[in-house]
């Protein structure tokens, strides 16, 4: 056993010693590779400081951000809360509902004297006072500087109240006063439903988006407030000056030329009264002077008719008017046109009045009345509106018919003279188709009755507002009528006031020829003469100051002839105005 192991031992020594051998070999690269790792790890440990530094950097830049980011999120979680998105939509419910409370209730229907209006609020940057005259136009006031605009629309005038006022000269010397009050009741009146308004709207609008009280509750105070705090403002802001320095737009563009400015209207407005006062005193006086008059006797049988023209929606007229109808005793009423201003829809109301006279009222239209204006004058049961026909009235045959033009305010040019001259020749025309010429013609400005020269005897017109009489050349007499409504709101500017004029004519009831005729003359606002003076129809001088010159502008139709050749024919007549009789004064120029 012992020989037998001895290889095995120096096997054993022999691999030993070959493991030294490969050991001893590889000796050199073993220790090269340690050194290397050595170097790596000293210059790992170098490399560390900057990384070192930079995550430090790192480290401090996440802390900013994440302070950066914990702020924006504190923030949006303050303006995304839902108490402030609560608080938030509270306001703009209130703001929503309040506007909406005050386009609905924010306004009031108040009397301010005799007149109808209607008070709104609403909201405006600007801030001032808006009155409309519809369809004449507004006249806008600057008097605040916001938040909210104060417009009154004018509605109506009140028939009754103007009455009243008319035949009370107390109660119209009151009338200033009476108008401050009802326009301070109308201002306190719209404010409390303002108030009202934005009130019920902010808090029914809240009920609806929140479903609970206490933010309805909430919407409507804020509402409220706001209404309270811009009406303040506007109070704190309020220039009463701004009052005599209007803006008029419309029509009414044209008022400071028409009746002045509001100083003079001041002034003027105390004249006024004095005359409403003594008018009625006036007209019972009338009939008293009768006998100076000329020695002409009317036998009961006289047909009286009384000759108005241009009223200008003065309602005084009506009281003179009913006080001759009744004190004269006349049959009918012969109006020459421009009863109203500007043809208005409100105006067109006074066309009521005709139905209380208990007479018939012929009435051609004028410049200044529009065709509704003939159709409201037409729908009363006494009235008899020419337009082109010719009527019997009374045993009298009239033909007649209106103004072609509309001008309800000087500063708007429409067809001239011209188209009232072609007018007057269609009424000629008319005329020669009758187998018996008409006692009388009717028409509004007398350009209009140069073609009925030879054709009527009397043509009645009115448009100048002063009276004047005169013959034309084939004995036509031209009887121009003043204003019985002293021109309306053109007697406060004018000086002398314009006085309120009127005529009865008498004529035979046999011959159908006028006998003789009345002028009745009310002296002008502020005054308090009357009086009465009678003309026979046997005087042919021109009478009542100079004859007007009347020019159509325009040179008769082709083929026209004079009034003595075929009656199918266009009438002729001179564009040019009569020759003034001998004696009188030389042709005056019209008024407009």
């Amino acid at each position: 056993m012992g020989a037998g192991d001895a290889p095995n031992v120096e096997k054993v020594e022999e691999s030993a010693g070959t493991g030294e051998l490969a050991a001893d070999a590889a000796g050199p690269e073993t220790g090269t590779s340690t050194e290397r790792l050595e170097a790596g790890a000293s210059e790992a440990g170098a490399g560390q400081a900057p990384a070192r530094e930079a995550e430090a950097s790192e480290a401090d830049s996440g802390e900013a951000g994440a302070g950066r980011a914990k702020q924006r999120r504190g923030v949006l979680r303050v303006v995304t809360s839902p108490l402030l998105r609560r608080c938030v939509a509270v306001v703009v419910i209130a703001l929503l509902g309040g506007w909406l409370g005050l386009f609905l209730g924010g306004n009031a229907n108040v009397q301010i004297g005799p007149v109808r209006t209607r008070m709104v609020v609403q909201p405006s940057f600007s801030g001032q006072t808006v009155v409309s005259v519809p369809p004449l136009g507004a006249l806008e006031m600057k008097t605040n500087t916001g938040p909210f605009r104060l417009s009154v629309d004018v509605r109506q005038l009140n028939e009754q109240d103007v009455k009243a006022l008319v035949a009370s000269p107390n109660r119209f010397q009151d009338l200033p006063n009476i108008a401050a009050t009802d326009l301070r009741h109308g201002v306190i009146v719209v404010a409390v439903h303002s108030l009202i308004a934005v009130t019920v709207g902010g808090l029914l609008l809240g009920l609806l988006a929140f479903r609970r009280i206490l933010p309805a509750l909430a919407a409507a105070g804020i509402a409220l407030a706001v209404l309270a705090a811009g009406g303040a403002v506007a109070v704190a802001t309020w220039n009463p000056k701004s009052v005599l320095e209007p803006r008029y737009t419309g029509l009414l563009a044209g008022a400071p030329s028409l009746v002045g400015t509001a100083q003079n209207i001041v002034i003027r407005f105390g004249l006024y009264r004095q005359e409403l006062a003594t008018l009625v005193t006036n007209i019972t006086r009338l009939y008293d002077v009768t006998s100076t008059l000329p020695a002409y006797q009317p036998d009961p049988g006289t047909i009286r008719v009384l000759n108005v023209s241009d009223i200008h929606d003065n309602p005084a007229a009506w009281n003179v008017m009913h006080s001759l109808v009744k004190q004269f005793d006349i049959d009918f009423i012969i109006d020459s046109g421009d009863l109203t201003d500007h043809g208005s829809q409100p105006e067109n109301a006074f066309a009521k009045e005709i139905s209380t006279f208990g007479v018939p009222y012929v009435f051609v239209k004028g410049n200044h009345d529009s065709i509704a204006t003939q159709a409201a004058v037409a729908r009363q049961r006494n009235a008899i509106t020419l337009t082109g026909q010719e009527v019997t009235v009374d045993g009298l045959r009239i033909i007649g018919n209106g103004d072609p033009r509309f001008t309800p305010n000087q500063s708007v040019e429409e067809s001239g003279e011209d188209a009232v001259y072609q007018m007057g020749q269609g009424l000629a025309g008319a005329v020669q188709q009758e187998t018996q010429p008409p006692d009388i013609a009717v028409v509004h400005d007398p350009v209009a009755a140069l073609p009925l020269n030879g054709l009527v005897k009397l043509v009645l017109a009115g448009h100048l507002h002063r009276r004047v009489t005169w013959m034309l050349s084939d004995s036509t007499r031209v009887f121009v009528q003043g204003s019985t409504g002293g021109a309306g709101l053109r007697a406060l500017q004018s000086n002398p006031p314009t006085p309120l004029d009127a005529s009865v004519l008498y004529f035979d009831r046999g011959s159908h020829q006028l006998q003789a005729w009345d002028d009745i003359t009310i002296g002008g606002l502020g005054s308090t003469n009357a009086q009465i003076q009678r003309h026979l129809a046997s005087d042919t001088a021109p009478l009542d100051g100079p004859v007007p010159a009347l020019s159509p502008f325009t040179t008769p139709s082709p083929g026209c002839v004079t009034p003595s050749s075929s009656a199918s024919a266009t009438p002729c007549a001179s564009p040019s105005a009569p020759a003034t009789p001998s004696g009188a004064s030389p042709p005056a120029s019209r008024s407009p």
